[in-house]
């Protein structure tokens, strides 16, 4: 289904009704939320339950935790030490085996366009420090470090056969750990939640009042909060990646954080934003990446590929929006976002 559209661009996503009631009258559940920055983004956690502030300071010291076993920056942590190991097996912990197999299998699915390996290339564009353009040389040298194949795991070892190679897990980590989140909040006895970090949220239980979530795809450059259009859902991760994230213009010419591990330059594509709605945050992640690179026409035949995926909206250079699978999607309007 395509709605025609004047809008180009799509924001992050916000949840609508955190401290909502579902009803007049109703007192709202007790929550407590807090925002820090980790990953690189703004992470807001807000818990229902009896003893959300404990659960709250457990989770960012989860978040914590997992940055330092996921980040290519952060000397010491375990991506930084296979980066850094020359070819050698290094040993490490289980959950980062759990995410590079996830990443592993997610470019075998899309014939290499998602790659774990790209962390030569990523930084070399400087994304999330100083970015500039590459020059052509310096591009080509690093795309020969680029083969996902290239990740050999045995148990808790994991090498890379080309010595020069770096893994990247930006495309995915922030979804593997919303994944952790959500599964120790519901363990710990949380009635309800919301966990963002940055554009992905995954939402626990209904929201006060009774009824699912309602979580609003906003324009960027719109005045206030205008809204392309509401997504509900309940128990369900929302990822949102688009070419507007992380960009930058030199010499008159817009680049943007998501690279084409083919080209080595930042995807050619007709979708501009992609939010995924699924059961699983790090599937998610890995598919908004991958349908930008692949464009709307190829959308749908990947999506019907795997499993739990409950749909997506596309945000096409046009302004148009695409509307894929079941996911309960309202169109927005051009006016401001009215909690409900």
């Amino acid at each position: 289904m395509r709605y025609k559209s004047p809008m180009i661009f799509v924001a992050l996503i916000m949840v609508l009704a955190i401290s909502v009631a579902g009803c007049a009258g109703e007192r709202p559940l007790e929550s407590i939320s807090e925002s820090r920055f980790l990953l690189d983004t703004l992470c807001t956690i807000t818990v229902y339950a009896d003893n959300a502030k404990e659960l709250i300071s457990e989770s960012f010291e989860l978040i914590r935790r997992y940055e330092g076993l996921f980040s290519i920056t952060i000397e010491g942590s375990d991506i930084w030490r296979i980066n850094n190991a020359g070819g050698m097996p290094t040993a490490v912990s289980p959950e980062t085996v759990e995410l590079l197999m996830l990443g592993l299998e997610y470019g075998r699915l899309s014939d290499g366009l998602f790659d774990i390996t790209v962390g030569r290339l990523s930084r070399l564009w400087g994304f999330g420090s100083a970015p500039v353009v590459p020059s052509r040389p310096d591009i080509a040298r690093a795309m020969e470090t680029v083969d996902f194949r290239q990740v050999l795991i045995d148990g808790n070892n994991v090498m890379l056969s080309n010595p020069e190679a770096w893994i990247d897990l930006g495309g995915i980590a922030k979804g593997f750990i919303l994944d952790r989140l959500a599964s120790f909040l519901i363990q710990r006895g949380a009635t309800g939640a919301v966990i963002e970090l940055g554009g992905d949220i995954a939402v626990l239980g209904e929201r006060p009042g009774g009824g699912p979530w309602r979580i609003g795809i906003r324009q960027p450059f719109g005045a206030g909060a205008q809204l392309i259009g509401v997504i509900e859902t309940t128990e369900a991760a929302v990822i949102t990646s688009g070419t507007y994230e992380r960009k930058f213009e030199e010499d008159g010419a817009r680049y943007h954080h998501i690279l084409d591990p083919t080209t080595g330059m930042p995807a050619i594509s007709d979708v501009v934003s992609v939010t995924v709605v699924a059961e699983s945050a790090a599937v998610g992640d890995a598919l908004t990446s991958i349908i930008i690179l692949l464009g709307s026409e190829r959308a749908g035949a990947l999506l019907s590929q795997v499993p739990g995926i409950v749909g997506a909206v596309l945000v096409l250079e046009g302004g148009e929006i695409l509307k894929i699978g079941d996911i309960s999607f309202s169109w927005g309007g051009d006016g401001p976002a009215t909690p409900q």
